[in-house]
């Protein structure tokens, strides 16, 4: 699929780079332009197709991360795993995290995993207020059907007890 995928970019990038003259009436700037809007969306389309491919909705799961908590609780990283097995490990920069305090939204997993029961365990890493380490863990439990399935980390602020509260749920 990725051959297929690199021939054909190639085979545009050198029709393009080409000086071919105009049989039309319109202007070969003009061709070549409609060319380049061509490559484009012959692009997104194969994109589209090996997502398709790659994550079939019948197994698919996606996992992601989100914080309101940024004065309680500040990300480091975080380790993923998917019925005890190690689905990922992530770091997070300084950019990251300012993103993640200002409403923004992380996919931290994509992947695939069989129909059925299965149990999603998040280990977070951290600093809490005045610089404390703070290490977590979360964990859902969910039954995967034949539809995509998407799961989020929510890490928010519980001023009553002064800390972040750390949620797993099913995204509808």
């Amino acid at each position: 699929m990725k051959t297929k995928l690199k021939n054909t970019l190639i085979m545009l990038c050198t029709l393009l780079s080409l000086n071919v003259y105009s049989v039309d009436n319109k202007p070969l700037s003009e061709q070549i332009e409609n060319l380049k809007q061509q490559a484009i969306a012959l692009n997104r389309d194969l994109f589209i197709l090996e997502e398709d491919l790659l994550y079939p909705p019948a197994t698919q799961i996606a996992f992601y991360v989100a914080t309101d908590a940024s004065e309680l609780f500040t990300i480091d990283s975080i380790k993923l795993m998917v019925d005890d097995e190690l689905a990922t490990h992530y770091l997070y920069t300084e950019k990251q995290v300012n993103a993640l305090a200002k409403g923004g939204v992380h996919r931290l997993y994509q992947g695939n995993v069989k129909q059925g029961e299965h149990q999603l365990t998040a280990y977070v890493i951290g600093k809490g207020p005045q610089g404390r380490d703070i290490k977590r863990a979360a964990t859902l439990t969910f039954n995967k059907d034949d539809e995509a399935k998407a799961i989020e980390l929510v890490i928010s602020a519980n001023s009553a007890k002064e800390q972040a509260d750390f949620t797993i749920r099913e995204i509808e």
